[in-house]
C-alpha cells in the first residue's frame, strides 16, 4: 500500500473508493464513505446517528461542517498531483433544515477554482430523494514545497 503524497489526489481517492486504501480514522467517528471520485470531484455518503445529536434532538451541526468540509477539502486534494498536500483554511456552512438520524445523506464536491497556492470547491448535502440540507464553500490552502 503506497502513502498517500506518493500518489495524485485521484490516484488516492480512487484507491479509497475501490477499497484498496483505507479510509481515514475520521470515519469511524463521522461514519463517511467515498464512493466516487474524479480529478476536482468527490461523493461521499454519510449518515447520522444517535452519537451525533445535541442534547435536544436534532443533529449537531457540526455533523453536516465535517462531511461538507472532507468532501470539499477532497475534491481539492483529487485535483493535485502526487507529492502535494492541502489543508482547509476556510469553510463557509449554510444549513437548510435540520438534519435527519439514520438517513443516508450525499455529500458531492467540485473544485470551482485551483490556483498554485489555493483551492475552492463548492459541496452539497442532500438526502437519496435530492433534498438539499446544507452546502458549504472551502477553500483550501495547496502546501508545496
Amino acid at each position: 500500500m503506497k502513502e498517500p503524497l506518493e500518489m495524485t489526489g485521484l490516484e488516492y481517492f480512487q484507491a479509497m473508493v475501490s477499497g484498496e486504501q483505507p479510509h481515514a480514522e475520521m470515519a469511524k467517528l463521522i461514519p463517511m464513505r467515498f464512493v466516487a471520485a474524479e480529478q476536482g470531484y468527490i461523493r461521499v455518503t454519510a449518515r447520522a446517528d444517535a452519537r451525533h445529536t445535541n442534547p435536544y434532538g436534532p443533529v449537531h451541526g457540526g455533523f453536516a461542517a465535517t462531511v461538507l468540509d472532507s468532501a470539499g477539502a477532497c475534491a481539492v486534494q483529487a485535483a493535485l498531483e502526487a507529492g502535494v498536500g492541502s489543508t482547509t483554511i476556510d469553510l463557509h456552512v449554510k444549513y437548510l433544515r435540520p438534519l435527519p438520524q439514520d438517513t443516508l445523506l450525499i455529500a458531492e464536491a467540485r473544485v470551482t477554482n485551483l490556483s498554485r497556492r489555493l483551492g475552492i470547491a463548492e459541496a452539497t448535502l442532500k438526502d437519496e430523494a435530492g433534498k438539499l440540507y446544507a452546502t458549504a464553500s472551502v477553500t483550501c490552502m495547496i502546501l508545496r514545497d
